[in-house]
């Protein structure tokens, strides 16, 4: 899932500080999940922000609403009426939803109340971790499905580095070593023989280098 995290109610006052109707818009998927963005922090976020305009005697209205996907036209659908009604408004979904929105109102400001972070997973209650960086051409397969793109600090390719000391990682040392973890997995695995092969240099054409990406099924196409 996409892991994000709310801006601070200073940021988020600032941005939002030239309009007098907001509607503050969440989202029912990821950012729910992560506690960035669902019905409750948008109820929470929404009360402190007329709690301290109240307070500094600012005038402002404040709407509330959740969709169940920022990213998705058939949940947007559910939004219109009352973007419709506001002068801004404020996305508390990743990036992608912020830009989805913008996309299909072209004349409301979108403001973003979530930094999006990355794609990872709940590893445990509260403690989310990166897992998938979104390089457009997956090796999973190679590593015992540990993604050294991802874990290693290093991106390397055919590790490790040698800098890595009783499993830690040099560059952090709050972070295991990605390498030691692929050879331990590919152990358990039986497939050892992996590392004896030479992964040639990343190809990151699939990734940003090349520009916005694009998914195209032309079998769903109606």
């Amino acid at each position: 899932m996409i892991v994000g995290k709310q801006k601070p109610i200073a940021e988020i006052k600032e941005i939002i500080s030239p309009y007098k109707k907001v509607l503050v818009l969440g989202c029912g998927t990821c950012v729910k999940t992560c506690f960035a963005g669902g019905e409750d922090e948008v109820a929470t976020l929404s009360s402190a922000l007329r709690l301290s305009c109240k307070k500094e005697g600012k005038d402002i209205y404040i709407e509330e609403l959740t969709v169940e996907r920022q990213c998705e036209d058939e949940f947007i659908r559910e939004a219109a009426i009352a973007i419709s009604k506001n002068s801004a408004v404020l996305s508390l979904a990743c990036g992608a939803g912020v830009q989805a929105i913008a996309r299909r109102f072209g004349d409301v400001p979108v403001l973003p109340g979530v930094n999006t972070t990355f794609i990872g997973v709940l590893e445990k209650q509260g403690l989310f971790t990166e897992e998938c960086l979104g390089c457009g051409d997956c090796k999973l397969a190679a590593f015992g499905g540990i993604c050294p793109v991802t874990r290693c600090a290093k991106k390397l390719q055919n590790g490790p580095c040698g800098g890595s000391q009783n499993g830690i990682c040099e560059v952090n040392p709050d972070t295991e070593c990605a390498w030691q973890q692929i050879i331990t997995r590919l152990g358990n695995l039986g497939q050892l023989d992996n590392l004896k092969k030479y992964n040639p240099p990343k190809d990151w054409r699939p990734s940003h280098a090349g520009g916005p990406r694009k998914l195209v099924r032309e079998d769903h196409f109606i």
